[in-house]
């Protein structure tokens, strides 16, 4: 079998774990990865349609990085993307931290200015505030896996376009496959338009447990609001006790060493 060959099916199994059993791919498909259309969701996200349509070489060398086999090769292939405009005004790629194979996975929105400078997630006032409301549920921050949307900081901490997060959601995706959490956490708007294809409020989703690809998704506030929201504290810490509401192996085993 030669190389190409190779690639190819590499390239599908890893469709196939990220998406599940119902990709459906277009029949103008040929070389093609990024761009995606769910069906909308009703109450789980298990069963995802999805659509390949965006033009990207995937058998060049540079994009071997869906081979890789553990999250610290991952992040070595992909920590110089210029695949948007944000790889050339950031100061640093935040590709993410914590326990490689956390039972729990947070997701936020893209890096802030403190993110940028020292290419690590959630390291600024949002990142203090999510240190300690975790404590208040008894998890530490090395227990678990965090990570953003984007891995590069948007200018003057704007939203991430759709057309930025379409480009860098490969790269979560492969992230979660490696981790295989448990359970993932969304934080925040952006975060849970990115990963679950929603646009609703959050009043309407917090609290909730919606699947994707098979995995439990909690869906809270960013920390970011809290700050500006300091009433919404009690409500992100009720939302984190569902973790182990639902999930009760996880008090007996809140992060795999």
């Amino acid at each position: 079998m030669n190389e190409f060959s190779n690639k190819l099916i590499d390239f599908f199994n890893f469709l196939r774990e990220n998406y599940g059993e119902t990709i459906i791919v277009d029949t103008n498909y040929t070389q093609n990865f990024g761009s995606q259309s769910f069906a909308e969701p009703q109450d789980s996200l298990e069963n995802y349609s999805v659509t390949l349509s965006h033009s990207i070489d995937i058998f060049s060398s540079k994009n071997d990085w869906f081979r890789s086999k553990n999250l610290e090769e991952l992040e070595q292939k992909i920590k110089h993307c210029t695949k948007c405009s944000l790889g050339k005004t950031r100061t640093n790629f935040v590709f993410g931290s914590g326990n490689p194979s956390a039972d729990i996975m947070f997701i936020g929105e893209a890096p802030g200015a403190d993110e940028d400078l020292q290419g690590l997630p959630f390291v600024g006032r949002a990142g203090q505030l999510l240190n300690k409301l975790l404590k208040v549920v008894g998890l530490e921050r090395e227990e678990v896996y965090i990570c953003n949307i984007l891995k590069c900081r948007p200018p003057n901490n704007r939203k991430p376009l759709p057309s930025e997060i379409e480009l860098c959601k490969p790269y979560l995706l492969k992230q979660i496959e490696l981790v295989k959490p448990k359970v993932i956490v969304a934080l925040g708007a952006t975060a849970i338009e990115g990963l679950l294809n929603l646009k609703k409020k959050m009043g309407e989703l917090r609290g909730k447990i919606i699947h994707f690809n098979k995995i439990p998704v909690i869906i809270t506030y960013h920390p970011a609001a809290l700050l500006r929201n300091p009433n919404w504290e009690a409500d992100f810490i009720e939302d984190l006790k569902l973790l182990f509401k639902h999930f009760p192996e996880l008090t007996k085993k809140k992060g795999k060493k």
